[in-house]
C-alpha cells in the first residue's frame, strides 16, 4: 500500500508538473524574407514552418543589400561573408516581399508585418524612396528596417560609404517614421570585433536622444557572431541596456539568437539573473526573433531556444516578451 501510495504521489507530481507546463505562442520579430541572394524558399515553406514553431505573427522583410558573385570567383558564396566580392544596396528586396504577401488569402496575409528594408542608409534620397514605397503600396508597410548600419565584416564589404545610426540620411528616415508611425529596427554594433568598450555606443544613442517620438528596436541588443568570436562576452552589454532602457522609454530590444548565447543561458544553459531581473523591471521592451534568411526550417529551433529563458520569467512577462511585444510596437498600438 505504501509504494502504492508513493508510486501514485511521483504520478501525481509528474502530471501536475506537466500540466503546468508552458505552451507559447510566438510573435518573430525579425525575420528575412530572403537571403543574400534575394533568393527564398517561399511562403509555403514559411507558413508552414510557422505553424509548426507556434508562430502566430511574424514581422518580415527583405535583405537591403545583395552579395555580388565576383568574375573572379571560381564558385558562388554561399553567404556574404564567403569571399571578398562586395554587397551592394538592393532596393528591389522591397518588391520581392509586397508581391509575396500580396498573392497570400486574406487571412494568412494578417499575420505577417512587413517592414520596409531596400535604401541606401547613407543616402539622403533614401527617404524619398520610402515615401513613394509607402504611397506605391497603402496601407501595407508597418515598419523601416531592418537598417544594416554597423554589422562586422558586412559593413566592410558592402559598396558606398560606411553606414551609421546617426548619420543625416538616417535622421531624416527617423523624423518619417515617427510622422507616420512607424517602428524602425536597427542593426547597430555596439563595437567592434576586438574593442572591448562601447566603441559606437554613441550611434545609436543619438538618435535615441534626438528622435523621442520614434520607436526604436534595436537588432540584437548590439551584440553578433561575429563579436562573440573575438570577445565571447561583452561584460559591458548588460551595465549599458540598463541605463538605456532607463533613459530612453523608445527603445526596445529585440533578443534575436545571437543574444541568447552568451547573455541570457550560461554555459550550460541556465538563465542568467541578471539578465532575468533586466527583463522583469522592463517587461514591455523585448521581443523575440529567429533573424532566419530566405530558409525557414530552423524558425522552431530558433524560438523554442528561448524557452528556457522564458520559463524562468514571471508568466505573464514571458507571454509579453514571446507574442506581445511586438505586435504592441506595430502602428496605431502606441
Amino acid at each position: 500500500m505504501i509504494v502504492k501510495a508513493l508510486a501514485g504521489m511521483l504520478l501525481c507530481g509528474w502530471m501536475c508538473q506537466a500540466a503546468q507546463a508552458r505552451e507559447y505562442r510566438y510573435s518573430d520579430a525579425h525575420l528575412h524574407y530572403v537571403d543574400f541572394f534575394q533568393e527564398t524558399e517561399g511562403m509555403p515553406a514559411l507558413i508552414q514552418a510557422m505553424d509548426e514553431a507556434g508562430v502566430e505573427q511574424s514581422m518580415i522583410s527583405g535583405i537591403p543589400v545583395a552579395k555580388k558573385w565576383h568574375e573572379d570567383e571560381p564558385k558562388r558564396p554561399r553567404y556574404y561573408a564567403g569571399d571578398d566580392a562586395d554587397a551592394y544596396w538592393y532596393s528591389a528586396t522591397d518588391v520581392y516581399v509586397a508581391a509575396a504577401l500580396e498573392k497570400l488569402p486574406e487571412q494568412q496575409r494578417r499575420r505577417f508585418h512587413p517592414f520596409l528594408s531596400g535604401f541606401n542608409p547613407v543616402d539622403k534620397n533614401a527617404v524619398s524612396h520610402i515615401e513613394r514605397m509607402l504611397d506605391l503600396y497603402p496601407g501595407l508597410w508597418q515598419g523601416i528596417g531592418e537598417v544594416f548600419t554597423r554589422h562586422d565584416d558586412l559593413t566592410a564589404l558592402t559598396s558606398g560609404d560606411t553606414p551609421r545610426a546617426n548619420n543625416e540620411a538616417m535622421t531624416r528616415i527617423y523624423h518619417l517614421a515617427a510622422e507616420r508611425d512607424l517602428p524602425v529596427l536597427l542593426h547597430s554594433n555596439i563595437t567592434s570585433k576586438r574593442e572591448r568598450n562601447p566603441l559606437y555606443l554613441a550611434e545609436i544613442e543619438e538618435p535615441l536622444r534626438n528622435h523621442p517620438h520614434t520607436r526604436f528596436i534595436w537588432a540584437h541588443a548590439g551584440s553578433s557572431l561575429e563579436i562573440h568570436r573575438h570577445q565571447t562576452q561583452m561584460d559591458f552589454l548588460l551595465p549599458v541596456l540598463t541605463r538605456l532602457l532607463e533613459d530612453y522609454p523608445n527603445l526596445y530590444i529585440d533578443l534575436s539568437w545571437s543574444v541568447l548565447q552568451p547573455y541570457l543561458l550560461d554555459k550550460q544553459g541556465e538563465p542568467r539573473k541578471e539578465w532575468l531581473a533586466l527583463v522583469e523591471k522592463y517587461p514591455e521592451r523585448f521581443m523575440l526573433g529567429s533573424d532566419v534568411v530566405g530558409r525557414f526550417a530552423s524558425v522552431g529551433e530558433q524560438m523554442r531556444g528561448f524557452e528556457p529563458f522564458l520559463d524562468a520569467l514571471p508568466e505573464d512577462v514571458a507571454i509579453k516578451v514571446a507574442r506581445e511585444n511586438f505586435l504592441a510596437v506595430l502602428p496605431g498600438n502606441k
